[in-house]
């Protein structure tokens, strides 16, 4: 009979891992065991007329752009026109940031910086970045994020 310490032991094996009727290995190592899913893509390459172990190749094949390929007609998603006065708000926030950025950059070069012209800059800026919180919408209808909210 099992003393206290292997029946504790024993059943903590049972609640994590896989319960003993299924468990060939009874605690063993996996070592003689087959591989099912080894052998099965090992059939596969036989059959594709492939042997051998798989080893990953690297492909810089790229698809052949014609003058009947659309960019929109692969990725839908990717290039769609604003379409609500709120994409229009936000393309506006955009390119209120990026204009601040590039002012930031010309009054950086200026020998003599007016503050006036340094904290115009910043106050455009400002408005840009907070803009794009009023005119993000719902996170709902967020393609790029998952159902967690997590982006994808």
């Amino acid at each position: 009979m099992p003393n206290r310490a292997e029946r504790r032991a024993q059943e903590k094996r049972n609640r994590r891992g896989i319960p003993q009727q299924y468990d060939q290995t009874r605690g063993r190592g996996r070592s003689g065991m087959i591989d099912e899913y080894a052998l099965q893509q090992k059939s596969i390459r036989l059959q594709e007329g492939t042997d051998g172990e798989w080893k990953p190749t690297a492909s810089f094949e790229t698809p052949e752009m014609t003058a009947d390929t659309d960019i929109a007609l692969r990725n839908p998603k990717l290039v769609k026109a604003p379409h609500s006065v709120r994409q229009w708000f936000r393309v506006f926030s955009w390119a209120l940031i990026v204009i601040a950025a590039i002012a930031f950059v010309v009054v950086m070069w200026l020998p003599t910086k007016p503050i006036w012209l340094v904290a115009g800059v910043a106050v455009v800026f400002a408005v840009g970045v907070l803009s794009l919180f009023f005119t993000a919408g719902n996170s709902k209808h967020n393609p790029n994020l998952d159902a967690n909210g997590t982006a994808v």
